[in-house]
């Protein structure tokens, strides 16, 4: 029978479920078991597509073209298994589907209600990652904090499939904040208290309780929450701040965590084979090299609007043994006459994914004095059509050239609708999303560091490179390194005579993984070490 983990989440938002629940899922899978993860989100969009990365940070994308959660990033970087877009279930997906089915007469007449209607398909949803990847452990990550009003359903949910599943074959995992009081350096733990009776209220108990604490808890306190939450002594899991997220799994599992959480759902735990992971943290601890990355966009302020980009860079730091320190830069203040000073000292430079035309001008001087001043740059989604458009102004000499997204009646579209494209296009769901082929080219930086013919990347983005402007950008210099398998597409871009300045129409950043950092990122943080 499948066994069913629970993670929730209490006193405020932000605290590390998602950390949690990767990092177990990777303990159990180091005990050899098949683990799915999911998440389930309360607000009301079907999906994070639409939202501003201000709102919900990065949106990740998953193989067959999901438009997901953050956490699934994490999911896949920690359980190093790649996720689908059934992996994240919101409230408005729920009840699209749900209204979907009664306007078709599937409900014969019922009146619909959240309970048994959209509990039933919220149970179904979590239900169905075990029976779809024949897991014998799902992890259901539920999103917000425990006593928001938009959980509810989510947490019946859970309380019925918790009865269903029957006594051992579920676990509730409640992750809360322990905070320390500035003046006495005493951590409190009735915040937690407060939180597991909200929990409570809901019908649900906590098997484990897993405290959020910038330091290391005082004994007593932990004794207090084991008590007054009536969970086990050892059950009460510090996650302590840790300099790298990596380090989390053997944090946990310094205490017991997995063999724990074996135990309390009958579970044969086996050995947990850490050896890989720990000697991934040796070479996080131990990289005698430091690069310094200016990282260009317009989400700046909020930074897990760049999330998995981030930990692109640090994965191939760790793989090259370099300290990689990222400048975050708001491209909306980077102009022609301050580049050089804003980014003076980077050794190289990465213009991320994004839409709108908001900071566009910055990103395109940045990425002429990346060009110019021969540092490395990696160009991701817009930032390679960033690249290419600074291109045709300053080297084709074109000086209105950009894309049709900024500037729809412009003559000199080097970024644009393909012709079958064309028309009032809405902006959910239209998109390239996903997995796609992409063909390289020999004897590019692009075929050095993948050493294929063809990869596979994810994509999402509307507009593409102009074909009508391709054979003139090659003659001048930019070589076309990465196409489509039927050479219709331009899926990357090169400049020979640079160190490394490379862009690509996917987002690469989706794929790296902590233990094997993916070879454009690492290719790049190579250059700027031998620079």
């Amino acid at each position: 029978m499948t066994k069913y983990i629970f993670v929730t989440g209490g006193v405020v938002s932000g605290l590390g479920k998602g950390i949690t629940a990767a990092s177990l899922g990777r303990l159990l899978k180091q005990r050899g078991f098949r683990v799915a993860a999911q998440k389930l989100d309360p607000y009301i969009n079907v999906d994070p597509g639409t939202m501003s990365p201000y709102q919900h940070g990065e949106v990740f994308v998953t193989e067959d073209g999901g438009e997901t959660d953050l956490d699934l990033g994490h999911y896949e970087r920690f359980m190093d298994e790649n996720v689908d877009r059934h992996a994240n279930l919101t409230t408005g997906s729920v009840y699209l589907d749900v209204l979907t089915k009664e306007r078709s007469g599937a409900f014969l007449g019922q009146t619909v209600q959240v309970i048994p209607h959209i509990t039933d398909a919220i149970k179904a949803f979590i239900r169905g990652a075990g029976k779809k990847s024949e897991a014998e452990v799902v992890i259901t990550e539920i999103g917000g904090t425990v006593g928001d009003i938009e959980s509810q359903p989510f947490l019946e949910a859970v309380r019925q499939v918790q009865r269903e599943a029957g006594r051992g074959n579920s676990l509730l995992i409640h992750v809360t904040l322990v905070p320390e009081l500035e003046g006495s350096g005493e951590y409190k733990s009735k915040p937690t208290q407060h939180s597991v009776r909200d929990l409570r209220a809901s019908g649900l108990l906590p098997d484990i309780i897993v405290t959020r604490s910038k330091g290391s808890i005082q004994e007593d306190t932990i004794d207090k929450i084991a008590m007054f939450c009536d969970v086990k002594r050892d059950c009460v899991i510090q996650n302590m701040t840790a300099d790298s997220l990596y380090k989390v799994p053997l944090l946990l599992e310094a205490q017991g965590f997995s063999e724990v959480v074996c135990r309390e759902l009958g579970l044969d735990p086996g050995s947990c084979d850490l050896e890989e992971w720990t000697a991934l943290v040796h070479r996080i601890d131990s990289r005698p090299h430091k690069v310094v990355i200016a990282l260009v966009g317009k989400y700046i302020r909020l930074r897990d609007a760049y999330l998995s980009v981030a930990e692109s860079l640090h994965h191939a730091g760790f793989e090259n043994g370099a300290h990689v320190e990222i400048r975050w830069i708001d491209s909306e203040e980077i102009t022609a006459e301050n580049v050089a000073e804003r980014l003076k000292g980077a050794d190289g430079i990465v213009i991320p994914g994004g839409f709108g035309s908001r900071g566009i001008p910055g990103k395109i001087e940045t990425a002429r004095y990346a060009r110019e001043q021969d540092i490395p740059y990696l160009g991701l989604c817009l930032g390679m059509q960033i690249a290419c458009i600074e291109f045709a102004r300053n080297v084709l000499g074109y000086v209105d050239a950009n894309s049709g997204e900024f500037a729809p009646e412009g003559l000199h579209s080097i970024i644009d609708l393909m012709p079958d494209q064309m028309g009032n296009i809405p902006k959910g769901g239209t998109m390239r999303l996903g997995s796609y082929p992409c063909h390289i080219r020999n004897g590019s930086k692009m075929h050095q560091a993948y050493g294929e013919d063809v990869i596979r990347e994810r994509h999402r983005h509307r507009y593409e490179f102009n074909n009508d402007y391709r054979e003139e950008a090659e003659s001048a210099g930019l070589l076309i390194s990465g196409t489509s398998p039927d050479g219709h597409l331009v899926e990357a871009v090169e400049i020979p005579a640079n160190r490394f300045f490379v862009g690509v129409q996917y987002h690469p950043e989706f794929k790296s993984r902590p233990n094997r950092s993916h070879p454009l990122f690492r290719e790049l943080i190579r250059s700027c070490l031998q620079s």
